[in-house]
């Protein structure tokens, strides 16, 4: 946002040098890009007054022009007084004013490329004391066709009445310079200025700072002085009474995303030119010039940041073959294309807000204006328009079309749909000649119901609580009337404020704002600095943070690896492991084609990432990640919003080569991983084969459960009370084919909240002080008993039959089938065994697998090898 000092001091004095508001802006209003001292572009170019003016005796198109310059340049040659300047302008001539450039000084247009410095020299014999310049060379327009003409009889009274002399009790505008020959020129048109250029993003919820009068009122308000809005800013405005012909239809069938819609109609306007006191403020802010009815929108969005638009009503009559005009917002139809100014054609989106002629679109809504509309210089009758768009809307259209217009910037901010009336009364004022019969007619206002400017209560103490400071109401109640908030008149407790915040306050919602509003007015560099007063109180700890830190610590000592992937994930991963996409939230603006839907478990992620690993050659590796995952059928039923389900999982694979290295199925190599973890977060579990289960894994989440295992490789892991905790397993062989995956590999996911609850982990266990003594067992047993049968058979056992105060683990050491004997499978087991009080006898232990042993025969049929 570029920023007019001048420009800003036409509506509040500015206390201080450019240092110091350009530092007052940067720590209380916005982050200062640029500061542009744009007076050394135009120093000692002066006003002067053609006296003479003859035809160059060598040269049929050069004029020798002797020019009044009050005296004011030294160091020139003058007859009579006057300086004499040879000019080629078809324009040129006695009486007129003009702008010269005097010897020594600088051509503006070539300043910020390759400097182009005056002197006095000969030209066909005659000597040019510089020049006098066009509007060109003095970088406010791109009309070069002659040299610029200031204050001529014929221009004012063709033009100054229209767009400069009444609109002065409008506007900051103070009416037409009285201008003399040795008038500085850039002083005069307030071009002797310095523009600070503030970065947009620190404006992003301040639509009413993209308009210098909103910047104005803020330059007061930091510097603590009471701002006045221009009367004609202040209340409901119209431009009436004007008397409706019935030569304009307007219609908004999209009230959501169009709230306010305004529109009217003026006849009889000359394209031309605008004043050159408004041509050169739009300059000193980077906006071209263009003519007088387009000027004068862009001069009043860059007053008061609200972007109009001038369509040519005739042109728009003879699109739909109507003697009436017709304007209506709506959605675009199926192929409809509009050629956009500038050239560009689009066809809008279906979401796009488009407005329309009767039959043809004229105009991308709030973005930009088609070119079969646009006013040029055969323009006789416009339709203003003046409208208020959704933000989030003209923000998805911009960057889908590429299109960032000064439009664009401000209505993706939020602009006020209260200033609407007020902005189109004084563009109409300023384009509406009041010496003769009124040439406006009827205003169109189409709104819905507009929200009301928020009224927020807020105590003194809760604002110097959060600042720090000790201000009083009547403080803080000046430093908010200052930029026109008003206080509510309410039975006074001397303890509150009852703000109402003005109609271009859109970010105004709650207590916090005004304290931020009170805290930047005030002045944050006054604010004391100290921390504010907390509890030394320990921080509670968070249950789930601690077990799955402890989760990180336990599987990383295992050596395994953790993975952080998307949330996200292609439909098509889900497909490849056999989960349903219409249980996952899919993404509308996803952030990229690959990441449509919230996952619904975390093993795809993990299984997606092993072929690539393998692929670099890792041959084998275990991955785990903790992170929560959604489903449609898992939601608050208070609320209806979905519920974080906290998971971790684990993913063990090996390649051919590194596979020989495992003895047994790679399920066993995933359940050391979740003994390990579990043991030590002290849950105790239960495994019951996925293919003997008479329910699904998680009835709460149905048909979205957990897809990838194959049911007869597969358990449930449990609590002893049958609270389910997840599944372990290896993957079905279709999943296997469509990732890629390798023949040994296998994982688990497990509840992280329900671990959580079953957690022990900070119970103490000691190290017995007494040897240790170790004894393995070898089980023989028929090929159907599962593992888990048999392994809580054997943890039973030596937990009921092992002497007290003694400390157990048993260990799988492997699983072995003879070839001869297929039906069979070898079990062996490492028994540990430790006491507290006293040194253990190797006898002990034995009895204990002797009776193992037989409970074993007993109950599972086994032998003991």
């Amino acid at each position: 946002m570029k920023v007019s000092l001048n420009w800003v001091k036409e509506f509040t004095d500015v206390k201080g040098s450019v240092d110091d508001v350009v530092k007052q802006i940067g720590a209380q209003l916005g982050g200062v890009d640029e500061v542009i001292d744009l007076g050394k572009k135009y120093q000692d170019i002066v006003i002067v007054k053609v006296v003479k003016c003859t035809k160059h005796p060598d040269a049929d198109k050069l004029s020798v022009c002797f020019v009044d310059d009050g005296g004011k340049v030294k160091g020139v040659k003058r007859e009579d007084g006057l300086v004499q300047v040879v000019c080629g302008a078809p324009n040129v001539r006695a009486g007129m004013m003009a702008v010269w450039l005097p010897p020594g000084s600088t051509v503006p247009a070539s300043y910020d490329k390759e400097p182009l410095v005056l002197e006095a020299r000969q030209i066909r014999g005659e000597t040019s004391n510089g020049m006098l310049a066009s509007a060109s060379e003095l970088a406010i327009s791109e009309d070069h066709s002659g040299i610029l003409e200031i204050m001529s009889e014929s221009w004012v009274a063709k033009s100054s009445t229209k767009l400069v002399s009444h609109v002065e009790a409008l506007t900051s505008y103070k009416g037409l310079p009285d201008i003399k020959p040795g008038d500085d020129f850039a002083e005069k048109y307030g071009l002797n200025d310095h523009i600070i250029d503030i970065e947009n993003k620190m404006f992003t919820h301040r639509p009413d700072l993209f308009g210098l009068l909103g910047v104005a009122r803020e330059v007061a308000g930091i510097q603590h002085k009471p701002f006045d809005s221009p009367s004609w800013y202040q209340g409901e405005r119209t431009t009436g009474p004007y008397k409706n012909r019935g030569e304009l239809t307007v219609k908004n069938e999209l009230p959501s995303l169009v709230p306010r819609f305004m529109a009217q109609v003026v006849h009889d306007v000359d394209i031309m030119p605008s004043a050159l006191s408004i041509q050169a403020k739009l300059v000193r802010v980077g906006i071209k010039p263009i003519n007088n009815i387009v000027d004068v929108t862009n001069y009043v969005m860059y007053l008061t940041g609200q972007p109009m638009h001038a369509y040519d009503y005739d042109k728009l009559c003879k699109l739909d073959g109507s003697k009436t005009a017709t304007i209506m917002v709506r959605s675009p139809k199926p192929g409809e294309k509009i050629k956009l100014l500038g050239g560009k054609e689009i066809e809008p989106r279906k979401a796009d807000i488009v407005i329309a002629s009767a039959k043809h679109l004229i105009g991308l809504g709030g973005v930009m204006g088609g070119q079969e509309t646009e006013v040029d210089e055969n323009t006789k009758n416009i339709v203003l328009e003046c409208a208020t768009f959704d933000m989030y809307s003209i923000r998805r259209t911009a960057m889908e079309h590429g299109l960032f217009t000064d439009a664009v910037t401000r209505f993706t901010k939020g602009q006020s749909p209260w200033q609407n009336d007020k902005v189109l009364a004084l563009v109409v004022s300023m384009i509406d000649d009041p010496s003769g019969p009124s040439a406006a007619y009827a205003i169109h206002d189409l709104k819905a119901k507009l929200p009301e400017p928020a009224r927020v209560s807020v105590s003194a103490e809760f604002v110097n609580a959060r600042l720090g400071t000790n201000l009083s109401l009547k403080d803080m109640a000046k430093l908010l009337e200052n930029v026109e908030f008003k206080m509510a008149s309410v039975p006074a407790n001397k303890k509150d404020l009852h703000v109402i915040a003005p109609f271009w306050r859109t970010d105004i919602e709650i207590p916090e704002d005004i304290v931020e509003e009170i805290g930047r007015l005030y002045g944050y560099d006054k604010l004391p600095v100290q921390l504010p007063k907390r509890s030394i109180n320990p921080a509670p700890t968070d249950p789930l943070l601690a077990t799955k830190t402890k989760a990180r610590e336990v599987l990383a000592r295992a050596g395994a690896n953790e993975v952080l992937t998307y949330s996200f994930v292609h439909g098509d991963l889900l497909k490849k492991v056999g989960q349903n996409a219409k249980f996952a939230y899919e993404i509308t603006n996803a952030i990229s084609p690959d990441l449509q839907y919230y996952r619904l478990s975390l093993l795809p992620s993990l299984l997606d990432k092993v072929h690539p690993n393998i692929k670099a050659g890792y041959g084998q590796f275990a991955i785990f990640e903790i992170n929560p995952v959604h489903c449609t059928d898992y939601v608050d039923e208070k609320t209806n919003l979905p519920i974080e389900d906290q998971r971790i999982a684990l993913v063990f694979a090996a390649d051919e080569k590194s596979a020989k290295d495992y003895a047994g199925a790679p399920y066993y190599q995933a359940q050391r991983y979740m003994r390990e973890l579990l043991i030590n977060l002290g849950v105790e579990y239960v495994l019951e084969p996925a293919a003997s289960a008479h329910h699904a894994p998680r009835p709460e989440i149905g048909k979205a459960a957990i897809a990838p295992f194959e049911k007869t490789r597969s358990v449930y892991v449990k609590t002893a009370d049958g609270l389910l905790l997840g599944e372990l397993g290896e993957f079905r062989a279709e999943v296997r084919r469509n990732l890629k995956l390798p023949a040994y590999v296998a994982g688990f996911e497990l509840d992280m909240e329900r671990i959580m609850q079953q957690s022990n982990s900070a119970t103490y266990q000691p190290i017995p002080r007494f040897p240790k003594i170790d004894q393995d067992i070898t089980l023989k047993v028929h090929a159907k008993v599962s593992f888990a049968e048999l392994n809580q058979l054997v943890v039973d056992s030596l937990t009921e039959s092992r002497p007290a105060n003694t400390q157990l683990t048993t260990t799988l050491l492997g699983i072995y089938q003879k070839d001869d004997e297929r039906g069979y499978k070898h079990v062996t087991f490492r028994v540990s065994l430790a006491s507290y009080q006293r040194t253990l006898t190797t006898d002990e232990v034995s009895k204990l697998l002797d009776d193992l042993a037989q409970k074993a025969t007993d109950q599972l049929k086994a032998v003991r090898a």
